[in-house]
């Protein structure tokens, strides 16, 4: 079974002004784009709607974060069951920015994408080591651990909502990048632990994306290896190249 090539583009706390956003749609519906990849941006919450109605419709959108509860006295958050009304079939959860700076344990985004699941939308599930923990050998213990929480609360059956995004902490918006080998190495671990944690059909199934300073200088080189199903793009995604990271598996 051929899994197909995901980008997803998550915006951040960005763009800063109306006018900046419509730019980023004019490019993304005027370039022409691989057919063949699924493809997805994630802007913030305050432009879900609006980006949804204007940009081409082959281009799905993300929330970056829901919470796990339908909706209640929760000031600030959104919930899985609103964006699911609102035509958004994507969220973002579990990004280490949520879990460095809001403290989200892998419990709690194991609770997130459960109730994310239970309203139908498909998750990006963002696991990761920081610098000190690869430098450590423990890039596979802190991804593994970092699943386990969320295996847990899932059927075998919720995989196929979900593509994991493994995102080195080290090398989110830091320039650094994972060499293609280093990326290869720890997504067949990952797939390696689906395998004997749920099974091996969902280990096979499974999109597992690279995300930590994607760029069109080095997308393709990461592409080609074997268990890289393609990217979730930080920076890059705000700028005209996001357009030639979604290309990287065409031929020229």
């Amino acid at each position: 079974m051929s899994r197909q090539f995901f980008v997803g583009g998550n915006f951040k706390m960005n763009p800063n002004s109306v006018s900046e956003k419509r730019a980023l749609t004019e490019l993304l519906n005027q370039a022409h784009l691989d057919p063949s990849v699924e493809v997805v941006v994630s802007p913030p919450f305050l432009y879900l709607i609006p980006l949804k109605e204007i940009l081409r419709k082959e281009i799905k959108i993300a929330a970056q974060n829901c919470y796990f509860k339908d909706s209640g006295a929760f000031t600030g958050e959104i919930s899985p069951l609103q964006l699911k009304d609102a035509g958004i079939p994507y969220v973002i959860l579990g990004h280490s920015e949520r879990r460095t700076l809001f403290h989200e344990t892998s419990e709690i985004v194991a609770q997130k994408t459960k109730a994310a699941l239970t309203s139908s939308l498909s998750v990006i599930l963002c696991i990761g080591e920081t610098l000190e923990q690869r430098e450590t050998g423990k890039t596979t213990e802190v991804c593994s651990e970092q699943l386990k929480a969320v295996v847990s609360v899932l059927s075998e059956a919720d995989w196929s909502k979900i593509v994991i995004a493994y995102e080195p902490v080290w090398a989110i918006g830091t320039g650094k990048v994972a060499t293609s080998t280093q990326a290869q190495e720890t997504h067949a671990d990952i797939r390696a632990y689906l395998s004997s944690a749920v099974s091996p059909a969902v280990a096979k199934s499974t999109r597992i994306i690279y995300g930590g300073s994607v760029n069109k200088g080095n997308c393709k080189e990461l592409s080609v290896q074997p268990d890289v199903d393609g990217f979730l793009v930080g920076g890059a995604s705000l700028k005209p190249e996001f357009v030639d990271i979604i290309n990287a598996t065409l031929e020229k």
